[in-house]
């Protein structure tokens, strides 16, 4: 990389941090920060082509880490759980806004395929910023906040059929295309990848994740280094690297490690899909403006409206309340980054040109930038809405049903972070006082040898903020932290304050209890403040040894004298 190429991402860096800032005061996901930085730059500087390279090969391996995620984090259980709600909710939404969509296209004079692709585009929903969101207001475990995880899902699964068939069709785009024997090539290659994935999946996929956690640095270079090359083998057989990527996440999705892995690359991620949005924002014609902009509006306002009126209806023909359904409807009312990436695959097949690609990245700006707003005021835009939503309250008979369902969930009571010898007997101690108790560690062994045992938990860094999503705190009364003494990945000291700093940042509720080995160290700890619990293994178990051998001492003597005593 040249001088002039490190100086150029140099400056492009600090702008996106500058006005990623600016966006935070605002309350705007940094998509709309890093979209707005592209566009600033490609008008006011003029990159060099060996910078527009190493953006463009820096985006492209964002994407595919990104759909790496979506594969690792894809849980049909989810939407298994939750069943027709979340089916009838998800693919209504997208059939509704599908179709309409294509019509509005035709109307607003775009061609049959670019309406097509755009009205596609139009029904994906962010499922990062909203479940960030919905984790920040606390909703994530409420009725409206797991079906809206769930229709999300929905969404994801049709993200993924939606890059499949636009991997098949891709190769009958290309200039040397031979019809039937290239899409017989695609569909060899998918019944192959999947071939593939089953066997990995099968017999593969645990032992290799379980010996790369042994070495969480090594677990994070190794699942980077599989979705890259899953992703350059799958655009090397035609399929496109994006269905790599999701193939290699889909692979290792359902392994214990799953979150742990999904928690240490949401930074990269975050980084590295910095440089697509910048180079969505660099390509982005502003001689176009003019012309998209009436489109832009109509297809904005047909998402942040139509989109949730759609959920309302669905929801409430299905049996729950209005409330319900328009909240959970509004986080539909925006579309996601799976839009701008769908569009970039038509427009590298060739199916539709740079200006149908900026005129969805119009409509995100806007719908991102608004539904964020409307997300985070739902109450209070609830109450303004609620006499026009009073026609949709047909009944609640399914909103009942759900919240029993809900109640009769497992409950998680305790999580216990650090499973040694003191944090494993805690957590049988607590599940034979009838606690509901998760247990999370480090060590995949420990993880292992418990699981067997049929205690729950989970490989885990209580260090790292994005795991702690994934994590039941809405049910938890308390988290108990015992990292053992002497670890070498995580010191006392980090774990500490990473707990601390995790419960300040998700609004923990619930009580908190650490270890510590003396009393001087119990002190320092309550001075810090945040701790409800002090506990002293070692001087717990030694005051216990010290009182069991007092009372066998007791038991002993007692025998002792009475036997002198029959012998008198």
């Amino acid at each position: 990389m040249s001088d002039v190429v490190f100086h150029e991402i140099a400056w492009l860096l600090l702008g996106a941090a500058a006005v990623g800032f600016l966006g935070t005061v605002l309350r705007q996901p940094v998509i709309v920060s890093f979209i707005a930085v592209g566009i600033a730059a490609a008008a006011l500087f003029e990159s060099s082509a060996e910078t527009t390279s190493q953006v463009r090969f820096l985006a492209e391996l964002g994407v595919a880490l990104l759909l790496f995620l979506v594969g690792l984090k894809l849980d049909w259980r989810l939407v298994r759980m939750l069943g027709q709600v979340a089916l009838a909710t998800g693919l209504g939404q997208v059939v509704f806004t599908a179709g309409l969509g294509f019509f509005i296209g035709l109307g607003l004079g775009l061609d049959w395929l670019t309406s097509l692709y755009v009205a596609v585009a139009l029904t994906f929903s962010s499922t990062i910023i909203i479940v960030k969101l919905l984790t920040d207001k606390r909703e994530l475990e409420t009725l409206h906040g797991r079906i809206a995880l769930g229709f999300l899902i929905v969404q994801d699964i049709v993200v993924v059929l939606a890059m499949v068939v636009l991997s098949a069709v891709g190769i009958g785009a290309a200039e040397d295309r031979k019809g039937l024997a290239d899409l017989a090539t695609v569909l060899a290659s998918l019944v192959g990848v999947a071939v593939v994935l089953v066997v990995f999946v099968r017999y593969l996929a645990d032992p290799l994740m379980a010996w790369l956690a042994r070495t969480p640095e090594l677990l994070v270079i190794g699942a980077i280094g599989w979705a890259a090359t899953a992703a350059a083998i799958s655009d090397m057989i035609g399929l496109g690297k994006e269905i790599g990527g999701l193939a290699a996440g889909v692979s290792i999705g359902s392994t214990p490690y799953r979150d742990m892995v999904s928690a240490r690359l949401a930074a990269l991620r975050d980084f590295l899909l910095l440089f697509f949005f910048l180079s969505i924002g660099t390509t982005l014609d502003l001689s176009t403006l003019d012309q998209d902009f009436t489109r832009a509006v109509v297809f904005s306002l047909f998402v942040l409206i139509g989109n949730p009126l759609i959920v309302i209806v669905i929801m409430a023909w299905m049996g729950y309340r209005a409330r319900t359904g328009f909240l959970a409807g509004l986080t539909v009312a925006q579309i996601s980054e799976f839009s701008l990436i769908f569009m970039a695959m038509g427009l590298t097949i060739g199916h539709v040109d740079q200006s149908a690609v900026g005129l969805v990245t119009l409509v995100g700006l806007v719908t991102i930038a608004l539904s964020v707003y409307m997300i985070t005021y739902s109450q209070q835009l609830y109450l303004w809405c609620r006499p026009l939503l009073r026609p949709f309250d047909f009944g609640t008979w399914r909103e009942a049903a759900a919240e029993n369902e809900a109640e009769v969930r497992p409950a998680v009571d305790i999580i216990v972070f650090g499973l040694g010898r003191f944090g494993s007997q805690l957590l049988r101690r607590c599940e034979d006082a009838g606690f509901s108790v998760l247990g999370i560690d480090l060590d995949p062994q420990v993880i292992r040898h418990l699981s067997h045992e049929g205690f729950r938990v989970r490989y885990g860094d209580v260090t790292e903020q994005e795991f702690w999503t994934e994590l039941p705190l809405a049910q938890a009364r308390w988290i108990v932290l015992s990292v053992p003494y002497g670890t070498i990945l995580l010191t006392e000291t980090d774990a500490r304050s990473g707990l601390l700093s995790a419960i300040r940042t998700h609004r923990f509720g619930g009580r908190v209890a650490i270890t510590a080995r003396d009393e001087e160290e119990g002190r320092r700890l309550e001075e810090g403040g945040g701790v409800d619990l002090i506990l002293y293994p070692f001087d717990e178990a030694a005051t216990s040894a010290a009182k069991q051998i007092a009372d066998l001492d007791e038991e002993l003597r007692s025998r002792d004298r009475a036997k002198e005593a029959v012998k008198g």
